[in-house]
């Protein structure tokens, strides 16, 4: 069994090597959120065939994952490549993929996943975003709020499935019911007139992604996608503790200036790239 993303845009974002693997499978199954996307598969392989009926209305999500491992299993036992597509990336937000290949390699099939653009690359490419400038957080909205995390306001921060925030059902047309909560959440960490910023790829290339920008104490207010991301820039900079770095320098250098550059280059890092 292979698993693979096909990427946000199909199929300009799939690559030679999962190509090859929908090609040849005697079975493609696939989740993804596009019907041109199911329409492109079903063109590569006649055999593929869609998940989604798996997604029911009220139904908690974990019980639909199972369901989907379980019937993917049953099909991987009768033998045969069986080739596992999902929107995106496969193993970003994705626990169908890894509970599938876990329970499959545990019956002694070999599995594998083949890496995809995820959601978050193309957030990273659309605003311009280098993660190494601040460091990056990037959590599950829902998750954020069940085990209070603990945020770095110094580093840029992601939240996904923002639009379901709190709510473990499928829910199709989104759920923002508790994104008060998750706004009064983020406020002990940012001001509440921090920009945020609201974003959801387009899966076509012809289209713009989604891109809203506004307050913190407003995003209850904004209408947000399905399928978009939260990104949370850096409310604060970094203090540095210098007395970490010199030691090693000094070990090995011969001269001072080292350390001041490194001084200085740190006094001047952006806040956000």
């Amino acid at each position: 069994m292979t698993v693979v993303g096909l990427g946000i845009q199909v199929p300009a974002h799939v690559t030679g090597e999962t190509r090859a693997c929908l090609e040849r499978a005697d079975e493609v199954l696939h989740l993804v959120a596009d019907p041109v996307a199911a329409l492109w598969i079903e063109h590569v392989n006649p055999s593929a065939r869609s998940l989604d009926a798996f997604y029911e209305p009220g139904r908690e999500r974990r019980q639909t994952y199972a369901a989907i491992v379980d019937e993917v299993l049953a099909r991987l036992r009768q033998g045969g490549e069986v080739c596992l597509a999902f929107y995106g990336h496969p193993g970003v937000f994705a626990t169908p993929a890894h509970e599938a290949i876990r329970r499959a390699r545990s019956e002694g099939f070999a599995a594998r996943m083949l890496p995809a653009v995820s959601a978050e690359d193309c957030l990273f490419a659309d605003l311009g975003l280098d993660p190494g400038a601040s460091g990056c957080q990037s959590y599950d909205a829902s998750d954020l709020l069940l085990h209070r995390r603990q945020l770095d306001p110094s580093a840029a921060l992601i939240l996904w499935q923002v639009s379901i925030v709190g709510n473990f059902d499928y829910v199709p047309d989104g759920d923002t019911s508790r994104l008060p909560r998750l706004v009064e959440y983020l406020e002990q960490f940012y001001p509440p007139d921090h920009e945020v910023v609201s974003y959801a790829a387009s899966p076509y290339p012809i289209a713009e992604p989604i891109i809203r920008r506004v307050q913190l104490s407003k995003l209850a207010q904004v209408e947000l996608p399905r399928l978009s991301l939260l990104y949370i820039p850096p409310a604060v900079r970094p203090t540095p503790d210098f007395a970490m770095i010199e030691p090693s320098l000094q070990a090995d250098a011969r001269e001072t200036a080292v350390p001041s550059r490194t001084r200085a280059a740190a006094a001047t890092l952006p806040l956000d790239s």
